[in-house]
């Protein structure tokens, strides 16, 4: 017996959120290896460690809304609230950060991510919001495509900071002096 479209689409969501938030936990399990291989170069430096800390936030916020979402499929209640508060959280956090990756590629997918965050929160505040791209498109297909977009931004943030060269980096005064 096959469901109704209705229940169809939720359970493809399930099964995507349900698959997703495996993948962002794993990614953020090795970048915390690479963090822990190059801690000896960033440990110096307030810019590295805050670059660091921003890419775990691509991994773990994506991963954290994911698992949320799984509490309760059918509630659109605690999506909504969940993801505005996460997604706002994060946008906010990654502002504040101020860590962007070198280069202007890195700038470029800081900012993005940023724009990506606060987009999650207004289309969980106002799902509506999401139908500006189509009468069809569903608020929580919208919000998967954007946090698959973060985790991509991520991974590619990563591979750069994987790859900067710190071999002149010497201890910042201040954190020096603790």
């Amino acid at each position: 017996m096959i469901g109704t479209p209705r229940t169809e689409r939720r359970l493809v969501l399930k099964d995507f959120y349900a698959a997703f938030a495996p993948v962002c936990f794993t990614l953020l399990g090795l970048w915390l290896i690479v963090v822990q291989t190059r801690h000896a170069e960033w440990r110096w430096s307030s810019l590295h460690r805050r670059r660091a800390y921003a890419v775990s936030l691509h991994f773990s916020l994506p991963g954290l809304m994911s698992l949320l979402s799984l509490v309760d499929s059918t509630s659109t209640s605690l999506w909504r609230v969940s993801f505005a508060i996460v997604a706002g959280g994060g946008a906010v956090v990654l502002a504040a950060v101020r860590g962007p990756a070198p280069g202007r590629l890195g700038a470029v997918a800081f900012v993005v991510a940023i724009v990506l965050y606060a987009l999650i929160a207004v289309i969980a505040i106002a799902p509506s919001s999401a139908h500006a791209l189509g009468h069809s498109v569903r608020a929580l297909r919208v919000e998967a495509v954007l946090l698959s977009a973060i985790v991509f931004l991520g991974a590619n943030v990563a591979w750069l900071l994987l790859f900067e060269n710190t071999t002149a980096l010497r201890p910042d005064p201040v954190d020096a002096a603790v």
